[in-house]
């Protein structure tokens, strides 16, 4: 992509305002860790890989603006604790921020300047590891879709939704850069949010990727009359069982696919998988603004008065998922003994 999702330039952390796509490519500068936590907050930088390399960051900008050695312990314990209360689901979050916290409690104690230095560069190394991951399961999963070539999507797993390259777009990026014919790829809009037809529409019209925007509601219909090969989707969290919480509607399209004999497969590096999480129902769903709902655009669709329900998030069971796609390997049932396995292993480093 041509277009950055984050990036660390001079101490500060820039981030494309998601909120304004795809009318506008709006940059927002983050200077300290609490801009950080409400971009996150806000959806100004969405999707579980970015969300953890924005909160790394963060981390990042809150020790670099301590000035008194004494305030080290307190300050850093504020700023891992207001990123932390971000946003409950995505995993990568509390992944990125242990990284921190390890790096943290490891130079705490070697002075001041010293640990601002550690603390950034494992921030740098986190979103460096992270578009090294995707391009390695964007690879994993191009071979495993081969031959698919009408293909359909949920939400966005794309670049924008991660440090550069994306988890389920990151596939159909390696299938395009491996020569594998794509006819179409089908993109709902994922309502109340559109990161569908805001989102992912734009990133694969950039890649010139054919894409055909359809409703959330017109999926049975597509699958119904033969026109999908194979469902990708990415993840917020994968439960040690293999369930996985991804954008609400996940779930649906899961029902659908297994109803069609459509496979249906989630991409996601080992940092969205949770083995200290049993399953699905152990994850804790988000529940966002009823605005998302009643509003699109900032214009009232709904009466006023109506009760609305927004989850973000749903979860999807293990026994819908045809395999995992992580960076390490593709994983298959029974997903409690080879998520174990593959996420035991040792960890692979991309350079």
């Amino acid at each position: 992509m041509t277009v950055r999702t984050i990036e660390w330039r001079a101490g500060e952390v820039i981030l494309i305002d998601q909120r304004r796509l795809p009318r506008k490519e709006v940059y927002r500068v983050c200077r300290n860790y609490r801009q950080v936590a409400q971009a996150i907050r806000t959806m100004v930088v969405r999707g579980a890989p970015a969300i953890g390399v924005a909160a790394a960051m963060g981390v990042a900008l809150g020790a670099r603006r301590i000035r008194h050695p004494k305030s080290v312990g307190s300050v850093m314990e504020r700023v891992f604790r207001t990123l932390e209360d971000t946003r409950p689901t995505a995993v990568n979050l509390h992944w990125a921020l242990a990284r921190m916290r390890r790096t943290y409690e490891e130079n705490k104690d070697g002075g001041l300047e010293l640990l601002k230095q550690r603390l950034e560069d494992e921030a740098m190394e986190i979103y460096e590891d992270d578009i090294a991951a995707n391009r390695r399961l964007g690879g994993l999963g191009a071979g495993l879709l081969k031959g698919s070539r009408r293909i359909l999507t949920h939400c966005n797993a794309g670049a924008l939704a991660t440090a550069g390259y994306g988890t389920a777009l990151g596939v159909l990026r390696a299938m395009k850069e491996s020569g594998a014919a794509i006819d179409e790829v089908f993109v709902d809009e994922t309502r109340p949010f559109l990161q569908g037809s805001r989102l992912t529409a734009w990133e694969l019209l950039k890649e010139e990727i054919p894409v055909t925007l359809i409703t959330d509601s017109m999926m049975g219909y597509v699958m119904q009359s033969r026109q999908v090969d194979a469902v990708v989707v990415g993840a917020d969290r994968v439960a040690a069982n293999g369930d996985v919480a991804n954008k609400i509607g996940t779930y649906t399209v899961a029902v659908l696919a297994q109803r069609h004999g459509v496979p249906f497969y989630v991409a996601c590096p080992t940092s969205t998988v949770d083995l200290g999480c049993p399953s699905g129902a152990d994850i804790p769903i988000e529940q966002r603004s009823q605005d998302e709902v009643t509003h699109i655009a900032g214009s009232r669709i709904a009466p006023d008065g109506v009760h609305t329900l927004n989850p973000a998030f749903d979860v999807t069971d293990h026994s819908l998922v045809s395999a995992i796609i992580t960076e390490k390997a593709v994983v298959t049932p029974p997903y409690k003994k080879n998520l174990r396995a593959v996420c035991s292993s040792t960890s692979l480093r991309y350079t």
